[in-house]
């Protein structure tokens, strides 16, 4: 059944009818693909029931990564349905947002998360607790239910299956629509790219309120016909364990996740286990080298932007440290902000970016787009979709062979004696550093004009900042261009992140260099660290006063 295109995500959890193989594992639970199958038609005729006669058919699922939250994804799916992913470290009026916005009418969410839903204002909503007798006892009565006896709007391709939330650096959360059709195919493509098949075990670790944890991992898993094993949330302590004790042998990861699982301490059973592969992004080229040294898996860093507008994978020929190509005739394009193509980009003879400035733009899609659009969001989808194209608010620079290399979001740009920098191609360079166990580079207002850069610095165990040898590292890279050493920089025990591990760059942003962590500073360009103490953070206040800026630091 390996790579079997299916037009929707119902007609695979209707193929797992009668399969008595092991489908679905978590620690404490182990269901075969019909188990599954029989609990998400069970759950289909409930959510028909339950759902008010004329209301959008959306759910919301506030879940750790239980059995319950599959088991929701293919009952919405069989019930023509659409759920939301509900973040959990969402809080208060943001929370009741994101599931008011979204027209959820029934959520179904575990006791822990209860507390975060007092007080709420949510009108209408039926609230189903999955680790209670109650929720048993309300299921009971459909548990006789087969795939297709419970449908709330017919099944088809084009018919809502997620609502999921992408963030930017400003304005609420937007909900990114992506339909039952349009998820099969997903799945089936990364079973095609990837040879996944009915033997293999793809282990979810990153939460499945995010689109990396069911479209690159549930997704194929449900189009191969392979068994899926939960972890309820990432633990880079228990990544090893689980991978032995599930037999996993593929898994996904976003953000900082590799970063955490290479700071593990080392054993000599680094490499016993079946895994195989791992797909994701942002793991960069330095840590994808240390993770397949140490654990003899490779990582494969792949693009697809969250909305689905544009997809880069990668083949056999790609350099290290670009992503791929684009698919022959799709329209991706680097542009600079009035839509010009950007310069290709240029290396050194050791693979080191010559024009940067010149060569990093947004990757745009500029032919047809599998953008589905927001909901409720008209104008988010004109800003996404102006002139015609699909603008990704990704960075990216693009060499003569058509290889794409990822250099960071657009809001991660940073303006430095007005030349236009990229804070991942920074942290690329700064990753080499091997007292770092993570880095974040983010811009923080020059005095006079534009930005400077600025480092916040996760430090191995047992490392301490040492400034010369800081500096003595970064004059020893060859691609590190006068303009991005960082004039600032933050040391800490570790760097804030999301539920899916990805930096908290906004609040690092605003912080700036007021935080009562560890600070260094160059009070010029090329002058020594040395501590940001409270005198020198007066006289640097002054000099924003005279410059009329000190309202972008104090604020």
């Amino acid at each position: 059944m390996t790579g079997t295109v299916t037009a929707t995500v119902a007609e695979l959890v209707q193929r797992q009818w009668g399969d008595p193989r092991t489908g679905l594992r978590s620690r404490d639970t182990v269901l075969t693909h019909h188990d599954v199958s029989a609990g998400a038609a069970a759950r289909a005729a409930l959510l028909v029931d339950l759902l008010p006669r004329g209301a959008e058919p959306h759910l919301g699922v506030l879940l750790d990564n239980t059995p319950e939250y599959p088991l929701w994804l293919s009952a919405a799916a069989l019930a023509g349905a659409a759920v939301a992913g509900i973040n959990p470290t969402r809080r208060g009026a943001e929370l009741a947002r994101d599931i008011v916005h979204t027209e959820c009418r029934v959520l179904v969410t575990q006791r822990a998360y209860l507390p975060l839903l007092d007080g709420l204002a949510l009108p209408g909503l039926r609230v189903l607790v999955t680790d209670t007798d109650a929720y048993t006892e309300l299921l009971t009565p459909y548990e006789g239910a087969e795939p297709g006896d419970a449908v709330v709007r017919p099944v088809r391709p084009d018919s809502r299956m997620l609502l999921y939330f992408t963030s930017g650096s400003t304005g609420a959360p937007k909900a990114a629509i992506c339909s039952q059709g349009r998820l099969a195919a997903a799945g089936a493509s990364l079973v095609a790219h990837f040879g996944v098949g009915r033997d293999d075990v793809h282990y979810i670790c990153m939460p499945m309120f995010h689109g990396n944890a069911v479209i690159a991992d549930w997704a194929p898993a449900l189009s191969a016909g392979a068994s899926v094993a939960l972890r309820d949330r990432f633990s880079a302590s228990g990544f090893l364990p689980d991978v032995r004790e599930f037999g996993a042998t593929y898994f996904t990861y976003v953000g900082r996740a590799i970063q955490y699982l290479l700071a593990t301490p080392e054993g000599p059973g680094d490499r016993e286990h079946g895994l195989r592969l791992g797909f994701g992004t942002e793991a960069g080229a330095v840590d994808a080298a240390r993770f397949e040294a140490r654990f003899g898996v490779k990582l494969v860093e792949g693009y697809g932007s969250s909305e689905g507008g544009a997809a880069i994978q990668r083949t056999p020929d790609t350099p290290t440290g670009a992503i791929g190509r684009a698919a022959p005739g799709d329209g991706l394009a680097v542009v600079d902000a009035e839509g010009q193509e950007c310069e290709r980009a240029r290396f050194s003879p050791q693979g080191h970016l010559l024009n940067g400035a010149a060569a990093i733009g947004e990757l745009v899609n500029k032919g047809r787009s599998p953008f589905e659009g927001y909901w409720r969001n008209e104008e988010a989808e004109k800003e996404r979709l102006r002139g015609g194209w699909y603008w990704t608010g990704d960075l990216f620079y693009r060499d003569e062979a058509d290889f794409y290399y990822f250099a960071g979001r657009t809001d991660d740009r940073l303006r430095v004696d007005s030349e236009n920098l990229a804070a991942a191609v920074i942290e690329n360079i700064l990753a080499r550093w091997t007292d770092a166990e993570a880095v974040a580079v983010y811009a923080v207002p020059d005095p006079v004009a534009g930005d400077m850069v600025m480092a916040a610095l996760a430090l191995r165990e047992g490392a301490a900042f040492d400034p010369a040898r800081f500096t003595e590292f970064l004059s020893g890279q060859a691609d590190l261009g006068t303009k991005m050493p960082p004039r600032f920089v933050r040391v800490m025990d570790r760097l804030p992140t999301t539920a899916t591990n990805k930096i908290q760059r906004a609040s690092l942003r605003t912080e700036g260099f007021l935080s009562r962590d560890e600070l260094w500073w160059r009070p010029t360009p090329g002058a020594a660290y040395t501590p940001l103490t409270p005198k020198a953070l007066t006289t640097l206040r002054a000099t924003y006063d005279s410059h009329n800026r000190a309202h972008l630091v104090w604020s």
